[in-house]
């Protein structure tokens, strides 16, 4: 998709059309999740600071986003694509791999296919796409971005929309492009290989893998040429689970007091329960993350026996592992997240003599499954009744603020906080 979210949010308000407009967080620890390309002419990307865009564009139109409105979109996309073929692998919310390889019978060439999928998310959503075609999933991704708007010193251009890349023409169309355009070349590899004189592609295709062994480990080294020679032999893998499920935000200012994080932490186990209840998964592994004021980085992780989707078991543990992390320096960051996900439809094996919610530090693991056996049907209720009256019908006193009851979802302030909050 062109600019995503900032493509939906000009077509819900047509007021916007021709304007730099920025989603993100409009606070001095934002970032730009999405622009415009009118915004990227003044040199805005994603993932730049919200006070370096504006400063770059002191007329960008900002907006704070809406993660359910997006994720929504998103679905309706992924159906189109899943009308042309089955075998749909989604990068994100806005961008999949398809293989297309049986359908060329019932749909025609791949640029055929190309064009309906086009067609129908412009006339059904109103919205711009680009598409590349190749015979890899390195090819195709490389010449998506060879189809996408281009932006000179007239202003925005309409790029081809589409772009096809013969197996006859893929050394030629790889060659001259610079390393960092290849999977897997970060940085911290890019400076690797430009340390060794190696810029563009083509210079790492002519090298001998083994040159590279000492530099990049040798299943690095010989998959990086390969990828520069063109070989991508990863197949497109349709519907791919979800590995984890977490939440995490950035604070306004740097938070010290194990209190005030916890508090947040509760919040957050709230959302990361909500999605993995939405998704009927239950997670084995609880990590906390944590980055400190000075930009370092810190995570606790553990594995329950069985897995969990209740959020006060969540909590439990959580608050565990970050009693185990040295908080004195100032929280930026904090984060929590469930992995090692499970179908939430298998037994659980029952356990004996768990203490509660408020079990010491050396007990909270253990409390953490006995709370996931006793609140089992406690939750199912909370869901039945915010199903039929609404998300913000119950709620427990953390989720307390002065308009009622506030539900923390898994997408809130994805972007970072406001300079209000």
């Amino acid at each position: 998709m062109d600019s995503f979210f900032a493509s939906v949010e000009v077509r819900d308000d047509p007021t916007l059309i021709g304007k730099p407009v920025l989603v993100g967080g409009d606070g001095q620890r934002g970032v730009v999740a999405s622009c415009t390309y009118e915004a990227r002419r003044f040199g805005i990307h994603s993932a730049m600071p919200m006070v370096s865009a504006k400063r770059l564009c002191p007329q960008a139109i900002v907006l704070p986003g809406n993660m359910a409105k997006y994720m929504a979109v998103s679905r309706q996309i992924h159906e189109i694509f899943r009308d042309t073929t089955p075998l749909v692998e989604p990068l994100g919310l806005d961008e999949a791999f398809l293989d297309v390889t049986g359908a060329k019978g019932l749909l025609g060439t791949p640029l055929d296919m190309a064009r309906v999928i086009r067609e129908r998310i412009a006339d059904e959503l109103g919205l711009g796409s680009s598409v590349g075609i190749g015979g890899s999933k390195l090819i195709a991704k490389l010449a998506c971005r060879e189809a996408k708007p281009r932006i000179g010193a007239q202003g925005v251009s309409g790029g081809s929309g589409t772009c096809v890349i013969l197996p006859e023409q893929v050394a030629d169309f790889l060659d001259p492009l610079p390393v960092s355009a290849l999977f897997g070349v970060g940085p911290a590899t890019t400076k690797t290989l430009a340390r060794l004189g190696i810029d563009r592609v083509h210079e790492l295709a002519a090298l001998d893998p083994e040159v590279l062994v000492n530099h990049l480990g040798a299943v690095h080294a010989h998959a990086l040429v390969g990828l520069a020679r063109g070989e991508d032999p990863r197949p497109v893998v349709a519907d791919s689970v979800s590995k984890s499920i977490g939440h995490e935000e950035t604070f306004l200012v740097d938070i010290d007091e194990l209190e005030v994080l916890e508090g947040r932490l509760r919040r957050h186990a709230v959302s990361v329960a909500s999605a993995l209840r939405s998704a009927g998964r239950r997670g084995r592994t609880i990590s906390v993350k944590v980055k400190l004021a000075d930009f370092t980085q810190r995570t606790r992780s553990h594995t329950m026996t069985s897995g969990l989707d209740d959020h006060v078991a969540i909590f439990t543990v959580a608050r565990s592992l970050l009693g185990s992390l040295d908080i004195s320096m100032g929280v930026r960051l904090l984060g929590l997240s469930a992995s090692g996900l499970e179908d939430a439809s298998e037994p659980v094996q029952l356990t004996l003599g768990m203490g509660g919610e408020d079990a010491g530090q050396g007990d909270g693991m253990a409390a953490a499954e006995g709370l996931q056996q006793d609140r089992a049907a406690l939750e199912d209720a909370i869901v039945e009744i915010r199903s039929r009256f609404g998300r913000t019908a119950l709620g427990s006193a953390a989720m307390l603020r002065g308009s009622g009851v506030e539900v923390p979802a898994q997408r809130d302030a994805p972007f970072g906080p406001m300079d209000q909050d």
